[in-house]
This record gives structure tokens, sequence and C-alpha cells, in this order.
């Protein structure tokens, strides 16, 4: 399946947080002084994750579908963070993030496709070009970042599994090792957590899987090694820690939407016409800034996505 696109348009310039010379990014990538910078940080607990593979990012591809906003912090990018397997809270990630056992990483593909497989990390993303998206990331309670991934484009993986005529559907899975995260020794979720994609919305180049962020492999606290980016949908259908790609005919069971059906529907779109029954969408919080910010449809990428949605009620399909 071919999607047509337009390319991103300039996006408008928000009051968010430093580092502006981030853009310089191989420089930055090759520069001694920033590795010692991370080092610094790493003494406050951000330790980068090298228990998996690690990917040469210096030659990742800045993508088109980047947007022009400043970024929010490296620290509050990998310390503010929802991983209810690590924990509920917003620091319990990051507190817990050494729990999470990410060597050896396989990926387990099956269902409607014509090429199933189990692969590790490295054989999984090496035959794909490795890209920077830099993305907005609008979370359900009503907070948002802009975030600089690296990753995959979904859609070309999903072309060489070859999925069938009868995959509608696209069926993520993480990890499930109660064993030793936390939060999956208590019945807050159903376990594993499971998120999900129509077919046609998973081939959408906009879709990414992600294996770092700053130039640098994912932390464990940021979804490790391999996690699903979605930008036009709230973050938590952009599943973390995937070890299963399932190809279905059936709309897969996504973790909250089992948990909560009235307030956290299947697609998930970001919307501010759709209140939470708990809260409003209409106005998103960007981390790093102390003003409200109005929230847009699609989160602002209705240009490349909203003729997925044409005929069908947003409020119906929330």
């Amino acid at each position: 399946m071919l999607i047509k696109i337009r390319n991103s348009s300039d996006l408008k310039d928000h009051d968010v947080t430093d580092l502006d010379d981030y853009y310089d990014r191989r420089s930055f990538i090759r520069s001694s002084f920033k590795y010692l910078t991370y080092g610094a940080l790493a003494n406050y607990g951000m330790m980068f994750n090298t228990s998996h593979a690690s990917f040469d990012f210096t030659s990742a591809k800045k993508s088109t579908f980047s947007a022009t906003e400043k970024l929010t912090s490296f620290e509050s990018i990998t310390s503010y963070n929802n991983f209810y397997e690590l924990g509920s809270g917003k620091k319990d990630p990051k507190l817990n993030s050494h729990l999470l056992r990410t060597n050896p990483w396989t990926i387990t593909v099956g269902g409607e496709c014509n090429k199933p497989g189990t692969y590790n990390l490295e054989d999984f993303v090496n035959p794909h070009a490795l890209e920077e998206r830099i993305y907005r990331l609008r979370c359900v309670e009503a907070w948002s970042m802009v975030i600089p991934w690296l990753g995959i484009e979904l859609s070309k993986v999903i072309k060489r599994f070859e999925p069938n005529s009868k995959a509608k559907f696209v069926q993520f899975e993480s990890i499930y090792d109660p064993e030793n995260l936390p939060g999956q020794k208590r019945r807050v979720l159903n376990w594993p957590y499971v998120e999900g994609l129509r077919i046609d919305e998973a081939l959408n180049p906009l879709v990414i899987l992600a294996v770092g962020l700053y130039g640098k492999d994912l932390l464990n606290q940021n979804g490790a090694p391999l996690r699903l980016v979605v930008p036009w949908k709230y973050g938590f259908k952009s599943i973390k820690s995937i070890v299963k790609i399932r190809f279905t005919d059936v709309q897969p069971k996504s973790a909250w939407n089992v948990s909560a059906p009235h307030e956290y529907g299947f697609y998930s779109n970001v919307n501010p016409n759709v209140d939470h029954p708990r809260w409003s969408q209409k106005r998103e919080r960007r981390i790093g800034s102390f003003l409200k910010q109005k929230t847009q449809i699609f989160n602002g990428y209705a240009e490349e996505v909203a003729h997925l949605y044409k005929g069908m009620d947003l409020i119906k399909y929330f």
C-alpha cells in the first residue's frame, strides 16, 4: 500500500526549554565536550542504557516531517515519564529503570503475514535507514513535549514482513516480566501491555519505531530498546519496550481501552474538541513552559493524517 502525503509545513515556535544547539546534531554527537556533559548527567541517575544493542546515529538523516519547535530538555524527557511497568509515578520509571532487562532482546513478528519470524534487535533494525524525527508528544493527561527521536519508519518495516489481505490491524505487545518489573506485580492494567493501529494508520509514514533520542540509545525509562511513536495520537498509544508485533483481522484489545473504555478509546487521536471525562483537552502544558497553550487537532499533524478518518465520527470513535 502506498500513501501519498505532503511534507509537514513549518510549525510555530513555542516557549519551551533549552538545548538550541542540538540542531547542529552531528557536531553535537562528535563533540567530546558534549560527551562529558552527558557523563555529568549520568551522575544524576540518567545513565545511558548500554545493555542492549547500540546504534550509530551519526549518519541518521533529519526527516522532512520534523517539527521546528524548540526541544524539551533531555532531563525532562528522561525523568518525567509514564511507564506503568516500572511504576505509576512520574519519577518511578527513572528510579526503577535498572530493573528492565534489555539484553538479550528479541522481537517476534507473526499473524497474517508471509514472512513471520523472531529477530534479535540488531537484525530487526539494521536493514532500515535511521532517521531523526522531531515530534510533538501530547499526553492524554494534557501535558506535552517536543522530542528528537531516532528510529526507523514503521511502514517500511511492515512491508518487509509482507502482511496479507487479512491484515486489517497491527498489534504490538510490551515485555512481560513480573518478577523484575514492579508495576506488573500490581493489577493496574491487564498485563502485558498491548496496543494497536489500523493497518492504514500503521502504514502512514509519520509512524516510527524509535531506538534513540537526543543522539543516544533509548533509556529504559523511555521504552528501550524499541518503542512505537505515533505523533498524532495521545502518548499511551506509543507502546514501549516492544517484544511482539502481530498482524490481525480483528481490532486489538489495547490495554487502556480494556481498563477504562469510556475514558480511553481505541483510536485516541489528539482532539481538543473531545474532552476526557475528567478534564478538558482544549489546552496543554508544554513541559518547561509556565503558560498553557491550545491543543491542535491531531496534535498539529492534520495535513498528514486527517484523510485516514474521513467520514468517521471522531466523537464516537475517540
